[in-house]
């Protein structure tokens, strides 16, 4: 069994509620068909009915039986809207801007997900990152002890024996441009977790990627990894990890005792920390076309529940494995 059809299986299992803002998108509709009929979540859409219903049918996607909620519509609109300006009124909300945001099916279904009307969100097909992130942000807020928000991706490599047999974790690779130390060591312990409880990976190995390994180069970009890591150890003990490496260093066993001996991470890392989102960027898109690798997400990390973002270059099956991985997290 794959590692995706372990996460569908998984998710079937658990069976959560999903709702997905973009409810006339194409992709959506005919992910939301296979869904319901494999039984991988409850999914609800948001639009308004004879909208998203003439849409199915122009796509050819079956979406009998499932939820569709027009916002202007929803019995708890006027909760809805009386809530988020109670958050927001501190920072100049007014009760006339909260009708009109939570009109929009981004801030409606983070609405959702907060007041736990759904388990999780997936949107992005046809909305940017930040787009996603925004109602999410001001409604459902980091997770405790998170500052920031990362986007990890399920790296599966094809014939390698590095990382979890192949299987690895990059992070960030969406988010955040120019992370803080502290923000890093926030990352650190968020991609473990998603390596544990979507990869499968029972002992997850963290390595704190930079230029140099283990002050083989000086420089201030350098000293942000060293102590990003040293706060990751102090915060989470329990969390194997460990840096600064240079990549090969963390992931290659004979190169990572060479240049970090007596690391017990060193060679044998499958969770990988980036230390900008340029160099998580570019790296895990390196990976995917040169070794052929399958990328998986990105997956939002630091929610306090869960929130997945999609590329609008996804596939159907993209959509489904997203909706999979959030049900799970959930």
């Amino acid at each position: 069994m794959t590692l995706l059809e372990q996460i569908r299986q998984k998710a079937q299992e658990k069976f959560k509620t999903i709702v997905l803002p973009e409810g006339t998108e194409e992709r959506t509709l005919k992910a939301v068909e296979t869904l319901v009929k494999e039984k991988i979540a409850n999914p609800i859409l948001i639009g308004e009915e004879g909208a998203v219903k003439a849409k199915a049918q122009q796509v050819g996607a079956d979406i009998g039986g499932v939820e569709i909620i027009n916002p202007a519509q929803a019995p708890f609109y006027a909760d809805f809207v009386e809530m988020f300006y109670e958050m927001r009124k501190a920072k100049g909300m007014t009760p006339e801007k909260a009708q009109q945001l939570l009109l929009d099916p981004l801030y409606f279904g983070s609405m959702m997900v907060k007041t736990g009307k759904a388990d999780g969100e997936v949107a992005g097909a046809i909305n940017t990152t930040g787009d996603v992130l925004r109602p999410a942000l001001q409604i459902i807020k980091t997770a405790p002890g998170m500052s920031a928000v990362s986007g990890a991706f399920i790296m599966i490599v094809p014939n390698c024996e590095l990382g979890d047999n192949g299987i690895m974790v990059f992070a960030d690779c969406a988010v955040t441009p120019n992370p803080t130390a502290e923000q890093l060591a926030e990352f650190a312990f968020a991609s473990a977790e998603t390596a544990r409880s979507l990869c499968g990976i029972k002992e997850p190995v963290v390595g704190m990627l930079s230029f140099s390994t283990k002050g083989s180069a000086s420089h201030e970009l350098v000293d942000k990894v060293i102590k990003a890591t040293e706060i990751a150890k102090s915060r989470w003990p329990e969390l194997p990890i460990d840096g600064e490496f240079q990549a090969d260093a963390a992931l290659v066993a004979k190169v990572g005792q060479s240049k970090a001996p007596g690391s017990a991470a060193a060679g044998k890392c499958n969770v990988l920390v980036f230390p900008d989102l340029q160099a998580g960027n570019i790296g895990y898109k390196l990976v995917q076309r040169l070794a052929k690798a399958e990328a998986i997400g990105p997956i939002l990390q630091g929610m306090a529940k869960p929130v997945n973002d999609l590329s609008r270059g996804c596939s159907v099956e993209d959509v489904i494995n997203v909706v999979a991985m959030t049900a799970v997290r959930a």
